[in-house]
């Protein structure tokens, strides 16, 4: 199995998708591959990210499969405190969760920190 990275972000929003595929496939060729996809798509995905909808073209057309979060069997929340040790519930669905990423730029020191 060999592991492939695409990493979608700027200074405020970022996203990172994984992905496997049996063969290998030399890196400058998978980013000519992404670039080709993503100038095809940029501008009318509908997926919520560009790696997403790059991700989708991956998987349909060239042996690639996504590694989402709906692929999963299981997820373990780990901590040094045994309290803070659990299995996630999958099926749950979050509620009242409508964003997709929250940002917070705080600095040490911020009077409205205290």
């Amino acid at each position: 199995m060999h592991f492939y990275e695409l990493h979608e972000g700027d200074n405020d929003v970022f996203a990172d998708l994984l992905l496997v595929r049996e063969d290998e496939m030399d890196p400058e060729e998978f980013f000519d591959l992404v670039q080709s996809i993503r100038r095809r798509v940029v501008d009318s995905f509908e997926q919520d990210t560009l790696v997403e909808a790059i991700a989708e073209e991956l998987e349909a057309n060239y042996g690639f499969t996504a590694i989402s979060d709906d692929r999963l069997t299981a997820a373990v929340n780990v901590s040094r405190d045994e309290d803070d040790n659990f299995l996630a519930d999958l099926e749950a669905p979050e509620e009242g969760t409508d964003y997709l990423t929250i940002l917070a730029d705080l600095q040490a020191g911020d009077p409205r920190l205290n």
